[in-house]
């Protein structure tokens, strides 16, 4: 079939369609161009695609040549074909391309429907490859996506966002083009998103099935009429002498019902199943016990009196386990002269003894050691010839970036492929364990990847997934350090589906983020944990009462004057919610920068924060080993509160504290399933008044007995509440101002 470029007119007649359906969808592609056209769910006839929206190519593919690259797509070949195999089966091919002198250069895609599900796959294949270098593949693109209503967006960045009117906030951005990008494996844990309308429930999911963990991102564009375009970029292995490329998973696209939680049931169904769940650390028994049992983490910097005695307090407080999470630790200033850690600013001895002091104290420590940094003003770089074994991007330039604004230096992204690198880090790892006596390392962007093209490396070049591979050896050169019978673990910065099998812990932040990102327009969801809860030990919060520290090794122009003074009150309810937030989604507990004085100058918050950790303590069946569940349906009450924003550090000015007023609920929920099919509904309060918890649930929608009994879960233990018959659980009583509980619900066996 002859190959005629439409790109500049609609295509809306069904005649010039190829159509696949499974009674569920129906897509349909020009005839003549292989443009998409039609995606529709058939239950409701509603097309996502917008029919006035001039169709683009479904993919595009980048060669690199000489410093430069080029994009050729759909309007490039001379020549198109179709088949289709059955109802269910489409292929798509495109082929002579004046631009390419290989006549074996062809494009082609599968384009498959899942039997009885709303559910289609989207595979591509660029034959004819020899001799070319090909940087990007970009596919699908799918263009034209329709406002659906009421519409929001739920992305797996980092632990979960939301945002309302996603098309309002991207035409706000003050970039040409209006672009939301995710990259994976990095800031995007899961390969899922979820767009769809809120009040009629129905929406667009998009994912990939990579059980590989293969360099890729993921995107939302607006374009001039407010129409948005999802595409998929696909980064292959530059092998000249390769024949073809085909990505070794396939997009999933398709049409559900619910909104974000449904989306998040769909990937899990597929995502509890892969290798990394099976084999995540903490699902396997692999973490440690003294992780496992901790009711608090205390984060806090500098030297061992500004962080482990007023951990010691919060113990002796608590009662109960309490971790530090210990930044600047190190002899060298932060973010600027990695990996120059040792020895420690305070001394080795000063530090050697502070630790002891605190495992005598049932306190841990966890330090800080970034895990891919180098900076390029240390002695040490310039010694060891650093720059070997950075990364390199496509032209060969190093991955530098300045993160710290105070002294100007800036630090390079090493490569992970590298045996120097992990051999360099281990090194660092053995000495922070075995020398300096803390329980672990947090290993700061730990759950990031980099495309490098170094070919000097040993690994793949460009695309790939050696980066993860790497990871897990890095982790077990690190592990086989440790010492025998004593409970040591690594955590990381943020989370990722594809970390499962290596860390023990996740750090989580997104339960703050209206305090480093302000009022953004985004909403913090528990995404990842509504997905992989069970296989995964997350904690963190930036959630604190003091106005942020500043490294003393900094420049001195730039430190407050009051260094760690008291926040204003008014923003005491951000700190509850923030811990409320944490308790209902599952976290370990975090308070950052704690002070002893705290428990006088801030009773109540300090109080409230000690509570929760006891609640949960009692609840970790549900709270640390059970399955997300949709939260019962409940109205909670609503307030203006005054929110700070600031960065976890001092800004150059002095204080850096801006200020928003922003309603939120005040009382939390969240639903969790416990190994042995009990639910824990934790509710937590912020507000000054007493509320009435009054909700019924349908045991059907629980996978609950008919009958059983219910408890309320306090501080001082189990309190029975009611039982329930015919199932129909009906809870009814007043929670306290400013009360934590967790309402159990356990059937009759």
């Amino acid at each position: 079939m002859a190959f005629f470029c439409f790109f500049a007119c609609k295509q809306t007649h069904s005649e010039q369609n190829i159509t696949i359906e499974n009674g569920k969808i129906e897509l349909g592609f020009d005839a003549h161009t292989g443009a998409l056209l039609v995606f529709r769910n058939i239950d409701n006839s509603y097309n996502f695609l917008d029919s006035e929206s001039v169709p683009v190519s479904l993919w595009e593919v980048e060669l690199f040549n000489n410093s430069e690259t080029k994009t050729i797509d759909m309007t490039n070949a001379s020549d198109f074909n179709f088949e289709k195999r059955d109802a269910y089966n489409l292929v798509l091919t495109w082929d002579k391309f004046k631009e390419i002198k290989n006549e074996d250069f062809k494009i082609i895609a599968n384009i498959k429907l899942e039997k009885d599900k709303t559910m289609s796959s989207w595979k591509i294949t660029v034959e004819g490859t020899k001799g070319k270098k090909i940087s990007k593949v970009v596919f699908p693109i799918i263009s034209g996506i329709k406002d659906l209503g009421d519409e929001n967006l739920a992305v797996p960045n980092w632990m979960g966002v939301k945002a309302k009117n996603p098309r309002d906030r991207l035409l706000k951005l003050e970039s040409k083009e209006k672009k939301y990008q995710w990259e994976y494996p990095g800031r995007m844990s899961m390969q899922c998103i979820a767009l769809y309308n809120d009040s009629k429930k129905f929406g667009l999911y998009t994912s990939c099935n990579d059980s590989l963990a293969y360099k890729k991102s993921f995107s939302y564009t607006l374009d001039s009429i407010n129409n948005l375009t999802y595409k998929i970029a696909n980064y292959p292995s530059i092998d000249k002498e390769a024949k073809s490329y085909s990505p070794p998973y396939e997009a999933i696209i398709g049409s559900f019902d619910g909104d974000w939680i449904s989306a998040a049931d769909i990937y899990r169904e597929w995502g509890s199943k892969q290798k990394w769940a099976s084999e995540s650390r903490f699902k396997k028994g692999l973490t440690p016990q003294s992780l496992e049992k901790t009711a608090l983490w205390e984060w806090n910097r500098g030297e061992s009196d500004n962080v482990l005695k007023p951990a010691e307090d919060l113990k002796q407080k608590l009662g109960l386990p309490v971790n530090v999470f210990w930044h600047w630790w190190h002899g060298c200033s932060y973010d600027d002269g990695f990996p120059e850690y040792f020895p420690p600013r305070e001394g080795e001895e000063s530090f050697i003894k502070a630790m002891k002091s605190a495992h005598k104290e049932d306190v841990g420590a966890i330090v800080y050691m970034n895990q891919m940094q180098w900076g390029t003003n240390t002695e040490s770089w310039e010694e060891e010839h650093a720059e070997r074994y950075a990364v390199k991007d496509i032209n060969g330039n190093l991955n530098t970036h300045l993160y710290n604004v105070f002294t100007g230096k800036s630090l390079t992204t090493m490569c992970m492929g590298t045996q120097f690198w992990k051999d360099r880090y281990t090194s660092l790892c053995d000495t922070a364990v075995n020398t300096y006596q803390t329980n672990g390392v947090y290993m700061d962007q730990a759950c990031f990847s980099f495309l490098c093209y170094d070919d000097t490396h040993g690994h793949d070049v460009g695309g790939g997934n050696y980066w993860l591979k790497n990871f897990a050896i890095l982790t077990q050169q690190i592990r086989s350090k440790f010492p025998k019978g004593k409970d040591i673990f690594l955590a990381g910065e943020g989370v990722s589906e594809a970390w499962l099998p290596y860390l023990d812990a996740f750090l989580t932040l997104q339960v703050s983020m209206e305090r480093y990102a302000g009022d953004s327009g985004w909403e913090p969801i528990p995404f990842f944990q509504a997905v992989y809860h069970q296989f995964a030990i997350t904690y963190g919060n930036y959630s604190s009462l003091l106005i942020p520290p500043y490294d003393e090794l900094w420049p001195k122009e730039y430190a407050p004057k009051e260094p760690l003074k008291l926040l204003d009150e008014s923003y005491s309810k951000q700190f509850l919610m923030e811990q409320a937030r944490s308790f209902v989604w599952g976290l370990q507990p975090t308070i950052s920068n704690y002070q002893s004085f705290l428990s006088l100058e801030r009773k109540e918050e300090i109080d409230y924060l000690l509570s929760l950790a006891r609640v949960r303590y009692r609840g970790l069946k549900y709270l640390l080993h059970g399955k997300f569940l949709r939260p019962p349906v409940m109205e909670f009450p609503k307030e203006e509160l005054h929110m700070s924003r600031l960065s976890i550090y001092a800004g150059k000015t002095g204080e850096s504290v801006t200020t928003f007023q922003k309603e939120y609920p005040l009382i939390y929920s969240g639903a969790w399933k416990s190994d042995d099919n009990q639910i824990g509904i934790p509710i937590a309060s912020i507000s000054d008044h007493p509320y009435r918890v009054d909700f019924s649930m349908d045991t059907k929608d629980y996978a609950l007995s008919a009958s059983g009994k219910i408890n309320i879960i306090n501080e001082d233990g189990e309190n029975f509440l009611t039982t329930y018959t015919d199932g129909k659980v009906k809870i009814d009583f007043i929670l306290q101002p400013k009360q934590l509980c967790i309402v159990e619900i356990i059937q009759s066996i």
